[in-house]
């Protein structure tokens, strides 16, 4: 093969010609008469080791090279090639971006101190700092500190304090650790902590609120970070000045008036036995049937408890079986691909207009992607939220929502496609004196989708929350 200003010529008048600098065009005679067959292929497979052409038709032995190129799309993730992941996540950490050691795991957090800011220091007295309330920010599912990133400053700047949002252990660029970690509690005694648990996320809140110097914090829980402000509330009603919930992922009760009927309906069932037992008190038949009436109730009560703790053993081997599964390789494959087909979907689809997703929109949230670990630490997260028994021993969600005594704010997108807003109404009327915002023509996202609104309305909320405890209330600059 020989060259020629930019064409090779090939054995039976065959040509190799380039153009536009990006594609080769294949050109030899045909069997049947003196027209050309020609066919294209990309130029940077080697045509002097890959290409033949032998009479009739090309030949292309660059088998290889193209099985590499679908090997490599297929090690892409939501477009991150997995064969470039990082072993640190500070490495992918961006300039702003802060690490802190929590019992032994490497939290990524970012802060915002309004009253580091020269112009915001001259504007807020000296007496309104010292009662100053921070806040903390925590993200949903598959998020991060990114998500938080275009509200932070308006938000500081909102109360004059600081605000801090960290990535929970298998989110963003926290670090990826062991299952099982030995946690410090308040009486000194050390007990085993899941990193990837709800109960860990709670513990790391209130060690937030101590990093922060705060006496109290304000915590706003978007979607499943919602369930972690309100169980921190929970864990220390006495740090959290105030809850905000976006898009709440809390399943809402159905609010049913109290059955008063059933005592009133118990005291004259009482007042009839008694009518009845004075009536019948010479009656051996009656007073037999009584007896054996309370030994049926006796044998089924201890037939009840037998059937209690089988459930009890059932329900731990369950929780050990699922655990098994949910650790194994087929469960991270299968993350890995859902993660795959729908993980930028879903981030579009959270958005009310999918259009005003960009590029960097997606990066952001794709970049946890980049790091070593993401799918076992995702697995891990699953494992601990279906087989949690720390919850267990506390009485179901639902029955203590109507407990919060703190200032409650709901935010939720009129067009929410992941948490329905008529959820969001519905939690409202669970928990007493909450106050609901619905924003227009917004999704799942209104603190990234609608952020002047967002910042609107948490300021109004705010001001009203606090209106009546001014040694509490933090300074909303307007």
């Amino acid at each position: 093969m020989r060259s020629c200003a930019g064409t090779w010529v090939l054995p039976n008048y065959s040509k190799v010609s380039c153009f536009n600098g990006n594609n080769i065009s294949l050109s030899f005679p045909s069997r049947f008469g003196s027209d050309t067959q020609k066919y294209t292929v990309l130029k940077s497979f080697p045509i002097a080791s890959a290409a033949s052409v032998s009479g009739s038709g090309a030949q292309y032995s660059g088998s290889d090279q193209l099985l590499d190129v679908q090997t490599k799309q297929k090690k892409r993730i939501a477009g991150v090639d997995q064969d470039e992941l990082v072993e640190d996540p500070k490495l992918l950490a961006d300039p702003d971006s802060c690490f802190c050691e929590f019992s032994g795991v490497e939290i990524h957090h970012k802060v915002y101190d309004a009253q580091l800011q020269a112009h915001e220091a001259e504007s807020v007295s000296s007496e309104t700092k010292s009662v100053v309330t921070s806040m903390i920010l925590l993200h949903g599912f598959g998020a991060s500190v990114f998500s938080w990133n275009r509200v932070m400053k308006p938000l500081a700047e909102a109360i004059g304090s600081k605000v801090l949002a960290f990535d929970r252990p298998a989110f963003g660029l926290t670090s990826r650790r062991d299952s099982v970690r030995h946690l410090s509690s308040g009486n000194g005694e050390s007990k085993p902590v899941n990193p990837y648990s709800l109960a860990f996320s709670v513990l790391a809140t209130l060690y937030f609120i101590d990093f922060l110097a705060a006496e109290k914090a304000i915590l706003v829980g978007h979607s499943a970070g919602s369930l972690v402000a309100v169980e921190s509330y929970f864990e220390a009603p006495e740090r959290v000045a105030a809850i905000i919930l976006v898009a709440p992922a809390i399943f809402a009760p159905i609010i049913t008036q109290k059955v008063v009927e059933g005592h009133q309906s118990g005291t004259n069932n009482h007042t009839e036995e008694d009518g009845s037992n004075s009536n019948n008190m010479g009656n051996p038949f009656i007073q037999f049937s009584n007896i054996l009436s309370k030994f049926a109730r006796f044998i089924s009560q201890a037939i009840m408890r037998i059937v209690k703790g089988m459930t009890v053993m059932l329900s731990s081997l369950y929780k050990r079986f699922l655990s098994a599964v949910l650790r194994s390789t087929l469960a991270i494959m299968l993350v890995r691909m859902l993660i795959n087909k729908f993980g930028i979907a879903a981030v579009r689809n959270a958005w009310y207009d999918s259009k005003q997703v960009t590029e960097d929109v997606i990066n952001g949230y794709t970049k946890p992607l980049r790091t070593k670990g993401w799918d076992k630490a995702l697995v891990e997260y699953t494992a601990a939220m279906l087989t949690d028994t720390a919850s267990e021993s506390k009485p179901p969600l639902a029955k203590r929502l109507r407990d919060i005594k703190c200032p409650v704010l709901i935010v939720t997108g009129d067009t929410d496609r992941i948490v329905p807003s008529w959820n969001a109404e519905r939690l409202s009327r669970a928990i007493p004196g909450s106050y609901l915002e619905v924003i227009k023509h917004c999704g799942h996202l209104p603190h990234e989708e609608k952020v002047d609104e967002f910042v609107s309305v948490v300021k109004k909320f705010l001001q009203k929350a606090f209106d009546d405890s001014p040694q509490q209330r933090p300074q909303v600059v307007v």
